[in-house]
This record gives structure tokens, sequence and C-alpha cells, in this order.
């Protein structure tokens, strides 16, 4: 018998309590949060405002600690920052009396710091290359425009080879048509490394487009992953043809649903007597099935076809 395969990471319990200012209202912003991620897996996390998505970023990158529970990747438990995760926040957070490529080139050399200056160059040229900044290299980060700056971010992120990519809704200041040119990247450079991404998001159309499953989160305090998502749609996917899937509007209605009335009734449900202890799965393969199953058998014929006059 095969041993089984073990997550890449793995979070048990964790809670994170803040405490009031006189020490007896104390706010639990999540607790009993559990899930697993697998080696080279895109996972999305979704969720209203104060429920605690970026707190639980911090703690996997080790910019936090929780007040309660564990997180084990790779076989070790996190405690502290590590080049081992890298991270990309909302804001592009490059020094601005670096040039583009001395912003990455700066990442790489605190990954390898006995490589030769030649070699750094070409490694971080290599990632430089890989976001379509090349041209761009030279350039401070104030002759930037926004997208171009968070692509440098995403380079630099890239280029330490990291184990797992964290990200805090890197896009979400950018505008659409940016964004969804930088998504794209995004896709094609995971799918070269098979990166492992954690990646915090309110766009419920970027996480079906990049993601493989998607992590819900009722509202705070006390906010819990409610339900998990599996992400059937095929890759690779392109952002002007998922619309076209048939699992694509069971997914997007799930997600919105949950966004706009089901996280709020979580909270309540939640310390019910019979309330799931773990997040439920929602796969939308079967919703379909039950569909077709309930849809009756289009009568054999030709279609009658009735043409409108304009004039008329």
């Amino acid at each position: 018998m095969s041993a089984p395969i073990l997550p890449f990471l793995q979070v048990e319990n964790l809670a994170r309590v803040y405490p009031g200012p006189t020490g007896d209202d104390a706010v639990t912003v999540f607790d009993h949060v559990n899930f697993r991620i697998h080696k080279g897996e895109f996972v999305c996390v979704t969720g209203h405002s104060g429920c605690g998505k970026s707190t639980i970023l911090n703690i996997l990158a080790g910019l936090d600690s929780a007040s309660a529970g564990n997180v084990f990747m790779d076989g070790r438990e996190v405690s502290g920052p590590s080049l081992d995760r890298g991270v990309i926040f909302q804001s592009h957070a490059l020094m601005p009396w670096l040039a583009v490529l001395e912003n990455v080139e700066f990442a790489v050399k605190s990954r390898w710091p006995s490589l030769n200056k030649h070699k750094v160059r070409e490694h971080a040229m290599r990632y430089i290359e890989l976001v379509g900044l090349k041209g761009a290299e030279h350039k401070k980060p104030s002759q930037l425009s926004g997208g171009m700056k968070q692509r440098v971010g995403i380079a630099r992120a890239f280029s330490i080879e990291p184990k797992m990519l964290l990200m805090d809704e890197p896009f979400g200041a950018l505008d659409a048509l940016t964004r969804g040119v930088i998504q794209e990247e995004l896709l094609k450079i995971c799918t070269e490394t098979q990166q492992t991404v954690f990646m915090i998001t309110h766009d419920v159309d970027e996480a079906i487009l990049l993601s493989d499953r998607i992590m819900l989160m009722s509202n705070g305090p006390h906010a819990r992953i409610a339900e998990i998502v599996n992400n059937t749609l095929p890759r690779p996917r392109e952002r002007s043809a998922i619309h076209k899937q048939p699992h694509y509007y069971p997914i997007r209605n799930h997600l919105v649903d949950f966004l706009v009335s089901r996280s709020k009734q979580f909270g309540s449900l939640r310390d019910a007597p019979d309330a799931p202890s773990s997040p439920t799965v929602f796969d939308p393969a079967d919703l379909i099935e039950a569909e077709l199953v309930a849809v009756p058998t289009p009568p054999v014929g030709k279609p009658h076809i009735h043409l409108v006059n304009a004039h008329t």
C-alpha cells in the first residue's frame, strides 16, 4: 500500500485574536481555519473585508504570528519570513532609487549571494523578459506605468524561485485592460514554472480564470473558510473564451451567491449543533449533471425560425 501524498502546505486550526484596549474586549478575526494546498496548485481566497484574508497571508509569509494553530510548508513549520516564500502586495513596493533591473537583481543577490555579477544579471533578465519588460530594464519606477511597476514586482518575486508565491490583491489598483494583460502573463509564468500560489482577490472572474480551487471565507468576526469550490474549467484558459465553458456560469453564480447572501448567513449557523465542522466542497460537475438529467429531451425535427422584418 502506497503512502498518502502529503500536502505541500498545511494550515491547522489557525486563529488570530486582537486584544482590546482594556484586555477584556478582544476581537477574534478568524478561528478554526483549516486548509491544504498541494504543490503546483493555484488557490484563490475571497470574502468580505474584515474576514482576515490578508492576515492569513501575512501568517503564511511569516510576517505575522497566529494566536493559535500551525502552518507547515514542505514538511517544516513556518516561523518568520523566508526566501522560500515570495510575496506580492497590493502596492508594487519597489525601491524608487533603483532601476527595474537593479530591483530584480537585489532579490536575486539576496537569494544566491555567491552568484557572480554576470550570472545575477542573466538570471534577473530572464524574468524581466518573462513579464514583457525587456527594453525597460534601465528605467526607474517613476518612469513606469502602474501596470509596468506591478510586472517588476512579479518578476522580482519569481526571480528568487520561491517554493510558494503569496499574492495580496496584486492587480486591484490596475485598470481592467492592464489587469487582463498581467493576468495572462501570470497564467503563462505559472504554467511554465509549476508555481504553487496562494492569492487573495475580490474579483470572482479573476479567481475563475486563475485558480484550481477557490476558498470562500465567511464574514468576521470568527470568520472561517466556509466553502471550497473546485474550478473544473479546463486549462489552458483564455480570458476571452472561458465564459463559453459549460462550468463557467455555475461556478460564477455560486461564488456571487455566497458573497451576496450565504457568507452572512454562515455566521449565524456556525454554532448550530448540526453545523459542518469542515468546509463544504462545491463541484460544478455534479450540478451540471443534475441539470442535464432534469432537462427534457427536445423534439426531433426541423426547428422553426421566425424572421422579423425590421421595417414593419
